[in-house]
């Protein structure tokens, strides 16, 4: 990426967001989160592909999830802005779905516009908040959503960069605490199950270089759904959720993909 950071960017570390943004072929990244990239890339060549796949859940669960009358949406880790975006997903089904997106990285910020570009019927808003910070997040977005009604949680590719330490399960709990019933819980999350070897290396080159990789086992992600019902097929591996709901992603065949996904309703 050319030209100066955005005030309050550290360019100094990799960010996920920012990795995120060159797996898929962004250019809003600068040369540390490249080098990192093509670290991964060198541990596992499919990594692109794991991202696209994540972006493709999403479409998928935002479809469904306004084919089944949810109106409102809280995305959180939203990440550097891609067509299409969550809103444009939901709004091309329901004209009146009101979405707001919070990350904490400037660089999400300074696209924000392309996050704003709602209907006129819908509504959408980005927060600037860390997703460790729920109160936050929760207090910015009453503004936009109404709580009396059922909202969807976004947490996509988000989980496994916030440990146990730090307290994914509960920043989970406590943003549910706060919706309705019939609301929902949509999470995709990487995990070592399928490749243990290489997923540990990466734990480690991004331990060195700042980053938190947390990731978690078929049952330990399972947790993130205690007390929720989940919606059918249950948990699975990203890909194989709802998967006529989209279009396959290239590449998505060619071994397995490290990751599961899943949406839950609360009762």
């Amino acid at each position: 990426m050319t030209g100066q950071p955005p005030t309050g960017m550290d360019t100094g570390k990799p960010h996920p967001a920012r990795m995120y943004d060159w797996y898929l072929g962004g250019k809003d990244n600068y040369p540390v989160d490249e080098e990192m990239g093509r670290q991964m890339l060198a541990l596992d060549p499919r990594v692109p592909v794991m991202a696209r796949v994540n972006r493709a859940f999403m479409h998928r669960a935002t479809r469904w999830l306004v084919q089944n009358g949810v109106r409102q949406f809280l995305d959180i880790g939203t990440g550097i802005p891609t067509e299409p975006n969550l809103h444009q997903i939901a709004q091309a089904v329901a004209p009146d779905a009101r979405v707001v997106y919070c990350d904490n990285d400037p660089i999400v910020l300074a696209h924000a516009a392309a996050l704003l570009r709602s209907s006129d019927a819908g509504a959408t808003e980005y927060l600037q908040a860390d997703a460790r910070d729920p109160e936050a997040i929760l207090d910015g977005a009453r503004k936009v959503l109404d709580f009396g009604r059922p909202v969807a949680l976004s947490l996509v590719a988000l989980l496994h960069f916030v440990s146990d330490a730090d307290g994914a399960h509960a920043l989970v709990g406590r943003l549910l605490s706060e919706l309705p019933s019939g609301s929902y819980l949509m999470v995709t999350h990487a995990t070592a199950d399928f490749t243990p070897e290489e997923s540990a290396a990466a734990i480690e080159k991004l331990k060195a270089a700042g980053v938190t990789l947390a990731l978690r086992s078929r049952a330990e992600f399972t947790r993130f759904f205690d007390g929720l019902d989940l919606v059918e097929p249950g948990v699975a591996v990203v890909h194989e959720w709802h998967p006529e709901l989209g279009e396959p992603v290239p590449g998505q065949e060619d071994g397995v993909i490290p990751g599961y996904g899943a949406v839950a309703r609360k009762p």
